[in-house]
């Protein structure tokens, strides 16, 4: 019986990764697994067979840009069984402040609770460290419930006769590599541009031209450019979404006054750090709303409005999608893959439809309650998921965090 647990061990684990998707989330120093899709151990470079976002998730080389859009919402992290042959600590005993590490079965560090993830005896043995934890927390159920608020109160959306949108070939996950143009008329065959003339549009896409797209080449605002991001920040405030948002984060004791939270989204979205070598030459707001291209690859750009103007520009051709959200009305979403004036996207989540306000307060909603983690909301009774990531290499303030991304990863469970 002994001898036959080594095989026992083996077939379970090639059925656990068997048709798995092809990146290092959480797979980062595994062993060799046949069955995967690709490898994140650290031989991959030599055998020419790592998942691509290997470099970038397993090696700290580059800030986390977007393992793109995995389109299946991860499983929720279980418990360790009994016997189970990794055993790590269970218990915060003498690990108060410890510093986050991933494969430990639970955690003891300050926004463990935000995350579900605490030893059971965190609270008892941590809470006199000073941690503020269980009053801090934003639960699931909160999420899903102020989301389905900020969705009800989008009232600057498109509405049907707004949009005329022409899908065309869906595709499998497994062509997106291809670089197939299946697609030969373009995405959008109408939009009523009187939106654009909305004061929250109209501020949003002053933005879009404050960019260089190549990182590596830093970002110089002038004074004009500068007021224009306060301008947005002004036009979405006044918004119905934007209090939505502000009044449940300050009933969360996030922010203690609505001019702290401004302050906030500027610098997380707005604040300049370096992707590229020493030049401040990226932005949140530019790599989610803008894009950037890095390393031939087009990264962020994750909206429509922006899609639809460089398409209609003749710089963005629609290649594909492989997946339609099962919303009836907008804000719907799409994943697409396209060419943008001669770089590839191979998965872009984008709402369509939806105001520039919708995206930017569930965008920042995900990244204060679960930055570095998939936030599960719920629109209009369908759950959708968003996945944030932190920029890890610099900061503002007393230690915080720009945005590195921020981008729909499902729409189903």
């Amino acid at each position: 019986m002994r001898a036959c647990v080594p095989l026992i061990v083996a077939i379970l684990f090639s059925l656990a990764w068997a048709g798995k998707l092809d990146s290092c989330a959480s797979r980062c120093d595994e062993k060799f697994h046949r069955d995967a899709a690709c490898q994140c151990d650290r031989q991959c470079p030599r055998h020419g067979d790592c998942c691509e976002d290997y470099e970038h998730v397993c090696t700290g080389e580059e800030g986390p840009e977007e393992p793109e859009p995995i389109l299946e919402l991860e499983e929720e992290p279980v418990e360790a069984p009994a016997g189970h042959l990794y055993s790590a600590p269970s218990s915060c005993r003498d690990r108060c402040h410890e510093a986050f590490d991933r494969h430990q079965p639970c955690h003891c560090d300050a926004r463990c609770p935000e995350f579900g993830n605490c030893c059971t005896d965190f609270e008892s043995l941590c809470g006199h460290e000073g941690f503020s934890y269980s009053s801090d927390a934003i639960t699931k159920e909160e999420l899903q419930s102020i989301s389905e608020k900020i969705y009800r109160a989008d009232v600057n959306k498109a509405q049907k006769a707004d949009i005329i949108l022409n899908s065309q070939n869906r595709i499998s996950p497994s062509e997106t590599r291809d670089q197939v143009d299946r697609c030969p008329e373009p995405l959008f065959t109408y939009v009523n541009e009187k939106l654009f003339s909305k004061p929250t549009y109209s501020a949003f896409i002053n933005l879009l031209n404050n960019y260089q797209r190549a990182t590596g080449r830093g970002e110089h605002f002038s004074a004009q450019q500068l007021a224009e991001q306060d301008a947005f920040l002004r036009e979405v405030m006044r918004t119905a979404v934007m209090k939505e948002l502000y009044g449940f984060l300050s009933h969360q004791n996030r922010y203690g006054s609505e001019q702290e939270f401004v302050d906030d989204l500027k610098n997380m979205w707005f604040g300049l750090y370096s992707r590229g070598n020493e030049e401040e030459d990226s932005s949140g707001f530019e790599h989610v709303f803008s894009g950037e291209i890095k390393k031939g690859k087009v990264t962020g750009f994750h909206n429509w409005i922006r899609f639809y103007m460089q398409e209609k520009e003749g710089l963005v051709d629609y290649y594909s999608h492989i997946y339609d959200g099962p919303w009836e009305s907008y804000p719907d979403v799409l994943a697409m893959q396209f060419n943008w004036d001669g770089y590839y996207k191979e998965v872009g989540s984008a709402f369509i439809g939806s105001s520039p306000e919708f995206e930017f307060a569930l965008y920042s909603l995900c990244f204060i309650a679960r930055p570095g983690k998939v936030c599960q909301l719920s629109l209009g009774g369908y759950p959708l998921a968003i996945q944030t990531y932190p920029w890890d290499k610099s900061t503002y303030g007393n230690g915080k965090k720009y945005i590195a991304t921020a981008y729909v990863v499902s729409s189903t469970r």
